[in-house]
Order: structure tokens, then C-alpha cells, then sequence
């Protein structure tokens, strides 16, 4: 059959689909970010499962294709077909122009795109048509533009995966379907970061080359068209292999159960994985991660949130000690790891303003951001609950009127206020902190003079900075206390920054130069308050969202969720080390205990100095869900997937032993039943209560 020689366009992209897929499994295998060796079995399984599920994806996808080459034909040109046919298409364009559609009721872009292609294809059918002459020449124009459409769609995605890798160090993910809500910005990002314009053409010039050799060597197919019969022939296998694969790939995708992440991720087919994830970006606790009775959950959280009842986490926190009613001004500081702080071990010194700022605060040493997205590390913070599965509580529908830390601060008499040096659109910033009581401050409130330099993430922090100043100077003179929470974006890709600031020049757009920019930039932050009247009688609480890099050898890395945390008020807090084990949504109700306050608390989050606090952390994908207590990393996992590993620890060198943060996690084979019981208490009851609205004011 015509579909199935070696000259056939769909066999010769079918190929050159499989060559990409293997080239960029060896490229992402030697990638610096692939931190991990592979053993024979694990090498079988990437290649082998591998090469059956690019096999399998590319017949799916490939269906277009399939199309475009069965219709193509001489014979539907001939009179009366040929004008019966183009007759129908200049009907079916009118109507779905001028008339209403089930288009129409889908709204957005679907009408356009439905109608231009419809007027496409009427328009080359008519050429095809009235124009015999040059038939020919038009099909292989028509015929080089469909197959360079797929040869354009390989390679990018290919190119695509690897900056993705380099970023994530894994295949598509839901970062990568949450992106696209975020087009503007992302673009804009890229545009910044890399040098796009050479690099798409060379993408294009690649494509167009590859293209040109596809289509010379498929020239017997254009020259002999299939016949009738060998098309219905074709079209049954071909049917037959379709409805294979689509059973195959998510079959395939169960098997990606390697105790080495790096090897899962480099069998699976990275376009499948975009679509995995598109597809399930809410996933349902109760249909996805193991359970038990409800009853027996919030039993074991009772024992964990002390004085909580029946199926709440509602318990009264009173202090015996008077409030004090001191401003405070909670920063977040975009993607800053641990490890970028010398007593953490980091010998480029470019953190020299932080780590100075640490000896003078109360520092938390042994504290884990909960996920390893901005939106994971504002979650936290706000509304201190563990992570929830799939998608972000900031970016539901439902975020709305919860209980978060503005709220106890607005009952406390507190102005409340978000700031943040871009659009707070993204990500969904804006319509959860604004539907949640906070004033917000974004790039869309700065006037032209109060800028001095931005990129597409927004103003550079010393201009947020110097913007939060002149609010907080205009809160002051209220005469009542303020809670402002800074969220920084300067140590993010594209690391652009003004010129001059630092030793590290801006244009060589490094993560270290990014980093060491951020912490400039809240030293002079710092310099200004300290000049202001309200300055001593402000708590600051400095820690990062999440790490810079969350990628390693296992599920949850625990060392790229160790973030940097520390509180600083000269003459309030004593400057000292804590080594409690703890999590990011610890941080505001221990602030809130420094402070006195007496409330009604709903939050997850505790006071770690509290008597009856029980260390343990929370950290997470936007899948697997850990919690760490007792030396044990337990994860719950989609289908029901529970796993647990010993923490031992492995000392880095010149490193004081509470800034140890690397740990080899070894698989558990007799788990720990008790452990499990309460991760899984602490996940399926947040997520009860999020769905039935128990954790709004």
C-alpha cells in the first residue's frame, strides 16, 4: 500500500519524527541538569518504551496528515463532482460567515479560525479547479506547506523541550499548560532571555531543508497517486493503528514508575506529557490519592491541631500577653534557593546583604517552601494550608473571601496590601489578594517617573521598593499599623537589571547576577526604611517563594525546597538560629505569636514555639504531595500511590550542621503506617474543606 512504502510523505515523517525524539532523549540524558547515572534496565526503558511511545504518538497526531494525503485526487476535479463540491464549500463558508452558529455559541477564536480555514480551503479547491494548467505546480506548493507544518512543529517542540528541561529538568508539565494562560508574559520572557530571532531561524532554515528532502524523495506518491482501492485498504490499517495507540500511550505512561525520576521523564513523550497535564490540571483528591474514612482523618489532625473539632481545623488561639501592634512588612523574594547564601555553603558571596541581615534575625534553618512556584509560596503564606493537588488555591475560580493572614490583620486594625513590581494579572495575583481584602500596588499603579528600569516581569525591585516606601510613609500617617507583603521579581529569567549596581554586568543576564541584584536591591531598601519614623516599629519577615530549581534524582528533592527564612526587628527579636523543622505555612501564625495575638484561627499552619507543635514540613509538585517528619519523606501520589524514604543525611563540607540540607532518600520497604495516616489526614481534609468552602472568613 502507497501510505506504507519508503517514499510515502507520512512513513518519511514518521522517521524523521523518531530520529528527533531519539537525538533530544541523548541531548537531555548529558544535560548538566540530569543529575543521575542509569543501569541497563533503566537505559532499556527510556529507548525501548521510549521509541514504542513516540511510535504510537506520532500515529496519533500524524491523523492530519493522514487526511491530507487521502484526499488528495484527480478525479474529484472532474465534471459535475468538482463543481458539486466547490459548490458546497462556498455554501458551508456563507453560513458559518453570516449566519448563527454552534460556533458562535463556543465563542472566542473558534468562529475565526473555523472560517478561515473553510475559506482556505474553498479558495485552493476553486484554484485547483478552474486552473487545470497549473494543478500540478499548486498541489506541490500545497503539498511542501503541509509537510513543512510538521517538519516546523518537530523541531520546535524539540527545541522547545530542551530550554523547558533546562529550566525544570523535566518534560512538559502543568507549568507548562499554566503558561499558556500567561502568553503575553511568557513570550516576552523568552523574547528577553534567549536570542530568539537567530534561533528561530534557524529553526526555520532547519525545517525548510528537511522539508525540501521529504518532499523530493516523496515525489513517486505525488506522481501515482493512490488509488480507491488501496486508499480503503490504507485507511482501515491505518484506523486500526490509531485506535492502538490512542489505548497504548496512557499504558505506556503507567509504566513510567522508576524509582529514578530523571529515567521517567526521558521515556516518556514530552508532547503526550503537555497533553497529560492540559487535561488534568485539577486533580481530585478523593478520585486520585489514597484515603481513609473521613472520621479517622480528621481524628488524626485533631491530634495534630490542638484544640480543633470535629470536621474544622476552627480552634481559638489565646495569648495571655498583651498584643503588640507593630507594623509588619512580609517580603517574598522571587526563586531564592538556600544554597545562594554562604552559611549555606555558597562561596560566591552573593548574597553579602542577606547574610548580613541573617546574623541580626531570628533565623529558621530547617524551613520548606511547600511547592516550587511563586503562586505555591503566596498560597502558603496567605492562607497556610498545605499545597493542594494540580492547580493553585491563588489561581481556582474559588479563591475568594478565604481565611487568610490579611484577614487576621484587617480584624486587628491593619492596613493590608499586596505589592508587586508587575502586572498582578498574572498568575492570577490580582483576583485572589483583591478578593480577598487586600489593596493592591502593581506596575499599573506606578507612574512613568517612578520607574527607572523594567523588564517583561515588571519594575526592577528597587523601584517596588522605593514605591513601598512612599505607601508605607502614607499608611504611617493614618496613624494605625500596617501589614504590606512585597513580592519581588528581579532574580527571574531574563536576570536583566540596571547597569551599575552591581560588580556582575547586567547584559550577561545570569542567575548570580539576578540574585545578587535582589539582594542589592533590599539592602537599599533597607538603607530607606531605616531613615523612616516607622521603621522601629516594623517586624520585617524576609523568605524566598520557592528554590530555584526543584529538579533532582527523586520525586521531591529536599534539598531544592529548603528555602532561607528569617525575621528581623532590632530591639524585638533576639537574633538566633531555630532548627525546628518546619514549613512555609508555619511562618505567619509563629509571627503571630511573637506578636501576642489571640484569635480564632482556621489555618493548618502553627506556631512553632507552641508547646503543642509537632514538627513536620510540607512539600509537593503539582502532583506528588510529601510531608517530612521523623526522618521519613512520605508522598502521595495519582492512582493511589503512596511512598516513603529514610532521610539520611550527606554533610557538605565548611557547612555548620544546622544549614545541613541534603539528604539521600532511601526507599522504605515496611512502611510506616502511622506516618502515612497522617500525611494523608493533613492533604484529604484541607481538600474536604476547600470543596465544601470550611476554610472561608
Amino acid at each position: 500500500m502507497s501510505y506504507f512504502k519508503h517514499y510515502s510523505p507520512f512513513i518519511k515523517l514518521a522517521y524523521f519524527s523518531l530520529l528527533v525524539n531519539f537525538i533530544l532523549r541523548i541531548v537531555l540524558m548529558f544535560h548538566p541538569i540530569t543529575q543521575s547515572e542509569f543501569n541497563a534496565v533503566q537505559l532499556l526503558k527510556i529507548f525501548g518504551f521510549g521509541l514504542i511511545n513516540d511510535i504510537a504518538f506520532f500515529i496519533v497526531i500524524g491523523v492530519f496528515l493522514w487526511l491530507y494525503l487521502l484526499f488528495l485526487s484527480d478525479s474529484k476535479y472532474n465534471k459535475p463532482w468538482g463543481y458539486v463540491i466547490f459548490g458546497v464549500l462556498l455554501i458551508v463558508l456563507v453560513y458559518i460567515s453570516f449566519f448563527n452558529t454552534i460556533l458562535n455559541e463556543y465563542g472566542g477564536s473558534l468562529p475565526e479560525v473555523v472560517i478561515s480555514f473553510v475559506a482556505i480551503k474553498t479558495l485552493f479547491f476553486g484554484l485547483l479547479l478552474f486552473l487545470p494548467k497549473y494543478r500540478n505546480a499548486i498541489r506541490k506548493a500545497l503539498f511542501f506547506i503541509t509537510v513543512f507544518i510538521y517538519v516546523l512543529l518537530i523541531v520546535q517542540n524539540a527545541v522547545s523541550e530542551f530550554f523547558f528541561w533546562n529550566e525544570f529538568g523535566v518534560r512538559y508539565n502543568f507549568i507548562a499548560v499554566d503558561y499558556l494562560v500567561y502568553t503575553n508574559t511568557v513570550i516576552g520572557n523568552i523574547m528577553e532571555s534567549y536570542p530568539v530571532v537567530p534561533l528561530f531561524l534557524t529553526v526555520g532554515l532547519v525545517a525548510f531543508t528537511i522539508t525540501y528532502f521529504i518532499v523530493k524523495q516523496s515525489r513517486p506518491f505525488l506522481r501515482h497517486l493512490p488509488d480507491l482501492s488501496t486508499k480503503l485498504k490504507g485507511a482501515v490499517l491505518y484506523v486500526v493503528l490509531f485506535f492502538l495507540s490512542l489505548q497504548l500511550i496512557p499504558a505506556m505512561a503507567q509504566r513510567e514508575s522508576d524509582t529514578n525520576v530523571f529515567a521517567n521523564e526521558l521515556q516518556a513523550n514530552g508532547a503526550y506529557k503537555f497533553y497529560s497535564a492540559f487535561m488534568s490540571n485539577e486533580l481530585d483528591y478523593d478520585t486520585y490519592y489514597p484515603s481513609i474514612p473521613k472520621s479517622k482523618a480528621f481524628t488524626v489532625l485533631q491530634n495534630q491541631l490542638s484544640g480543633s473539632k470535629n470536621e474544622s481545623t476552627l480552634r481559638t488561639l489565646q495569648n495571655d500577653s498583651a498584643e503588640i501592634r507593630k507594623n509588619v512588612v512580609l517580603i517574598t523574594v522571587e526563586s531564592l534557593s538556600e544554597d545562594f547564601m554562604t552559611e549555606f555553603g555558597n562561596e560566591k558571596h552573593i548574597t553579602p546583604f542577606l547574610d548580613s541581615l541573617a546574623q541580626h534575625s531570628m533565623q529558621f534553618t530547617n524551613l520548606y517552601a511547600v511547592g516550587n512556584r511563586t503562586v505555591r509560596g503566596l498560597e502558603a503564606v496567605t492562607l497556610c494550608l498545605p499545597p493542594s493537588a494540580a492547580e493553585s488555591v491563588v489561581k481556582r475560580k474559588d479563591n475568594k473571601n478565604k481565611f487568610t493572614t490579611g484577614a487576621i490583620f484587617k480584624q486587628k486594625g491593619y492596613a493590608v496590601k499586596y505589592m508587586y513590581g508587575g502586572d498582578a494579572y498574572f498568575d492570577n495575583m490580582e483576583d485572589f489578594f483583591g478578593g480577598n481584602g487586600y489593596d493592591i500596588i502593581d506596575k499599573k499603579t506606578f507612574q512613568p517617573n517612578e520607574i527607572s528600569f523594567s523588564n517583561i516581569w515588571g519594575v526592577c525591585d528597587e523601584d517596588m521598593y522605593r514605591k513601598a516606601i512612599r505607601e508605607m510613609n502614607k499608611e504611617a500617617a493614618q496613624n494605625k499599623p500596617f501589614f504590606n507583603h512585597i513580592m519581588t521579581v528581579s532574580n527571574h529569567r531574563p536576570f536583566t537589571y540596571p547597569e551599575g549596581k552591581i560588580d556582575i554586568p547586567a547584559d550577561k543576564k545570569s542567575r548570580s547576577g539576578g540574585v545578587k541584584y535582589t539582594d542589592y536591591a533590599l539592602g537599599q531598601f533597607f538603607k530607606d526604611a531605616q531613615k523612616q519614623p516607622w521603621f522601629k516599629e516594623t517586624v520585617f519577615v524576609i523568605l524566598a517563594d520557592h528554590c530555584a530549581s526543584s529538579s533532582g534524582k527523586t520525586e521531591l528533592p529536599l534539598e531544592k525546597y529548603r528555602i532561607p527564612a528569617m525575621v528581623y526587628a532590632p530591639g524585638f527579636i533576639q537574633p538566633k538560629h531555630v532548627t525546628t523543622l518546619m514549613s512555609q505555612i508555619d511562618v505567619m501564625p509563629t509571627l503571630f505569636g511573637l506578636l501576642n495575638f489571640s484569635y480564632d484561627s482556621k489555618f493548618y499552619g502553627q506556631d512553632i514555639f507552641d508547646a503543642t507543635y509537632k514538627p513536620r514540613a510540607f512539600v509537593a509538585t503539582y502532583q506528588d504531595l510529601g510531608m517530612i517528619k521523623d526522618n521519613v519523606l512520605t508522598v502521595l501520589s495519582p492512582v493511589k500511590k503512596v511512598k516513603q524514604y529514610q532521610l539520611t543525611l550527606e554533610p557538605k563540607a565548611n557547612v555548620k550542621p544546622e544549614f545541613q540540607s541534603v539528604y539521600l532518600e532511601k526507599p522504605i520497604l515496611k512502611k510506616q503506617e502511622d506516618l502515612i495516616n497522617e500525611t494523608i489526614a493533613y492533604y484529604q481534609t484541607s481538600a474536604y474543606l476547600l470543596r465544601h468552602q470550611k476554610l472561608n472568613r
